[in-house]
């Protein structure tokens, strides 16, 4: 699978979990913790993949993207500390909705970023077959990602 497709897909997954935490009421507290838990490791992984297998890719492919490539890394940096936080906070707490809404927020710019901003860039530097061959290694990276977002190096020592 091409590797803009497959993040993209993500992006996409992550948006559905979000609607469905938008959709909850505030006496849906097991529902909340459920979805937020599939937020952190939807996006746990996903922020991995990015910044081990395809940000250096991009980089070196578009090398005109690094300044959207280094923001994106400060913008997982934010997401990240943000599920960390989220992991251990229950539902009942009474910034656990308010905490949910400021990383839909984020990510959602972030994601607005890279679809619009430097995905198209990515796409026209590196063709068709460089991204099949990098959206493979990234499915092969999902697998062994971390699922805890403490695990996530950028994050743990930033």
């Amino acid at each position: 699978m091409d590797a803009i497709v497959l993040l993209r897909e993500d992006h996409k997954t992550v948006e559905k979990l979000f609607k469905r935490f938008e959709k909850t009421s505030d006496d849906d507290l097991t529902e909340r913790r459920q979805i937020a838990d599939e937020v952190i490791e939807e996006l746990t992984v996903h922020a991995w993949i990015e910044e081990q297998v395809f940000y250096p890719a991009a980089r070196e492919a578009a090398p005109d993207t690094t300044d959207h490539i280094l923001e994106s890394i400060e913008e997982h940096h934010a997401v990240v500390w943000m599920l960390s936080e989220l992991k251990d906070m229950e539902p009942s707490d009474e910034r656990f909705k308010a905490k949910m809404s400021v990383l839909m927020e984020n990510v959602r710019h972030h994601v607005e970023e890279e679809e619009q901003d430097w995905f198209p860039d990515v796409r026209k530097a590196m063709g068709r077959n460089r991204l099949t061959e990098l959206g493979d290694r990234l499915e092969g990276e999902k697998k062994k990602a971390p699922r805890d977002p403490l695990a996530v190096p950028s994050a743990a020592s930033k």
